[in-house]
């Protein structure tokens, strides 16, 4: 059964059945339930001639006023005419619709007093004859599965820590109807995880969606919050949020949970690639997204070399051997050569995380860009309450940074550093952030020379460019960089992988282009997501004509996606925002 609680107060004593968007639609055989639930219950709207009930009220048990008593010692008053209510009406067969609600109580309420209420007496009396009373649960969202979870297995958290999730949810919800949560309770009312998206990620994962992070960086620290984020990058090559949650435990149950709860919120589009190091993790992965590319972080793995070696002995020499054996090599055979130089030199055979790092290094990805959204926000000792307090902030922090970058990409042109064809090519599209560091890599074709062709296969052409480099002690050194050139389609590859890694081409394949004449970047190493048009050219909104006109959540998510280039080309400027 899918529940939601309308208020953090006991508006009324009820079980709804209702859709993950928030949308409540009640059940025709919950009905009689109903009634007999609520304090002030009129008989419900009946068809005489089907004998069918088709429309009830539910009211407060202060709703209107009582008679005017003659006794000499009347009863208190305790009908104020609060008007919180809720109008129901069956709108097809066997679905009832919430047609009108009034949520504000015009008297203090309080979530304790319903065990009071005669209907509540009589639930606990009947649940008391099968088993012991379980304490009392938040009547929250949830989502069905069928997988059998370890029932010793919860969050852990601070008391009065789930009271403020569920609230800052139903704030949440009043100011943001897009908010999609869900939380997952076991039979005793322990709360398992949590899973949200408010309608930033959600817009975000139109257009963002082709990489994903996921960031465990909390779990795998052990910090008080079980955080884990979805990220993405966005046209600035910022990392940007595309959902988070809080997980119990980390097995392969928890994480389908989650990951089904985020297919869920993203209307069952999966992500293209996914990229993290945990074993459950990826078994999960396999199940949720079976067409998913699942890579693993280098940038991640390289951040828990101190963890893992830094209790050896000579770990400097073996971290420096690490990283040449990772960022230096261009071949496998040169790969393998540092590798097993490492190994050996410094007695690593047996260590279990190298040992498992090896195994497993056809995964690694190096990163396109960061993939901690919450940087700063939280920290090992950060408690559930204070994460929710920092939310909105670090969001609004990150949204403002995105439109300031968009903002500084309108700008007509940008300084230009050499004058090269290239740079003045993809001055005019780029987002600044974007354009900058590819500004880097055409600088970066002085440094390189002798590029020279070393062998013909067809229409493919492999070339050798040497570069200057840096090397230990500010010295300089050369080093040389195969790519392969095929003439027909314009093709180039270099074996640094920097377009597969960063989206834009590198210096050395630059510098190949440059020798053979073509005075254009080709279009296929021109992204269009790193566009500073790209929001407002991107054909996100691929929404199916047969719409659901009885689901208020169809509806609503047609009409936001329809109106969001509106709001991406009003926000360019106040000409734009007027007209908008």
């Amino acid at each position: 059964m899918e529940e939601v609680c309308l208020n953090s107060e006991p508006l009324f004593d009820e079980r709804n059945e209702v859709d993950v968007e928030g949308n409540s639609s009640i059940a025709e055989h919950d009905l009689e339930s109903l009634n007999s639930q609520t304090n002030n219950s009129p008989l419900p709207t009946v068809d005489r001639k089907k004998k069918e009930c088709y429309r009830a009220k539910l009211s407060c048990s202060s709703a209107g006023f009582k008679k005017k008593s003659e006794a000499n010692n009347p009863r208190p008053k305790t009908r104020t005419g609060c008007p919180a209510m809720i109008v129901i009406r069956m709108v097809e067969s066997k679905r009832w619709r919430i047609v009108e609600v009034e949520l504000q109580h015009d008297h203090q309420v309080s979530p304790q007093s319903k065990r009071f209420y005669k209907s509540h007496k009589e639930m606990i009396l009947e649940a008391s004859k099968s088993r012991p009373l379980p304490e009392p649960v938040t009547e929250v969202h949830t989502i069905s599965h069928d997988t059998n979870f370890d029932k010793l297995k919860y969050l852990e958290h601070r008391e009065g820590d789930g009271r403020a999730i569920y609230n800052y949810f139903c704030r949440m919800k009043l100011t943001d109807p897009n908010l999609f949560y869900l939380f997952d309770i076991d039979d005793d009312g322990h709360l398992k995880n949590v899973f949200w998206a408010d309608s930033r990620p959600r817009i975000a994962y139109n257009y963002f969606n082709d990489t994903v992070t996921i960031d465990t960086n909390c779990l795998a620290n052990k910090y008080e919050i079980p955080l884990m984020s979805f990220v993405g990058i966005n046209h600035h090559g910022h990392s940007v949020l595309l959902g988070c949650g809080f997980l119990g435990h980390e097995s392969v149950d928890y994480f389908v949970w989650i990951f089904k709860a985020w297919l869920q919120c993203m209307l069952g589009r999966p992500p293209h690639v996914i990229t993290d190091q945990c074993k459950p993790l990826q078994i999960a992965v396999a199940r949720v997204f079976p067409h998913a590319r699942h890579c693993y972080s280098l940038q991640y793995i390289m951040q828990r070399v101190p963890e893992k070696l830094g209790g050896l002995q000579g770990y400097g020499p073996i971290r420096r051997k690490l990283y040449n054996a990772v960022y230096e090599s261009l071949k496998i055979v040169e790969f393998e050569s540092s590798w097993a130089d490492m190994i050996k030199c410094h007695g690593l055979v047996d260590n279990k995380w190298l040992q498992t790092l090896y195994k497993d290094r056809h995964l690694w990805v190096p990163k396109t860009g960061p993939y901690d959204v919450f940087d700063g926000y939280v920290h090992k000792y950060t408690s559930f309450k204070e994460f929710l307090d920092k939310y909105d902030l670090a969001l609004h922090r990150k949204h403002l940074k995105e439109a300031m970058a968009d903002l500084e990409s309108r700008k007509v042109s940008f300084e230009l550093k050499t004058r090269c064809n290239f740079e003045v090519q993809l001055a005019k599209g780029f987002t600044k952030e974007i354009f900058q560091k590819f500004q880097s890599e055409v600088d970066g074709m002085y440094s390189c020379f002798n590029t020279r062709q070393v062998s013909v296969n067809g229409s493919i052409i492999t070339y050798i460019v040497k570069e200057s480099v840096e090397v230990e002690g500010n010295e300089k050194g050369v080093k040389s960089f195969e790519d392969l050139y095929e003439t027909t389609e314009l093709d180039i590859r270099c074996i640094c992988s920097l377009f597969n890694y960063k989206g834009y081409l590198c210096k050395h394949a630059l510098n190949v282009l440059n020798y053979n004449s073509i005075e254009e970047i080709p279009s296929q190493y021109i992204l269009n997501r790193w566009r500073r048009d790209f929001k407002q050219t991107f054909n996100q909104f691929h929404v199916s004509d047969n719409i659901d006109t009885y689901n208020p959540v169809d509806l609503y998510t047609h009409l936001f996606n329809s109106a969001l280039p509106v709001l991406e080309v009003g926000a360019q400027s106040r000409e734009h925002y007027m007209v908008a």
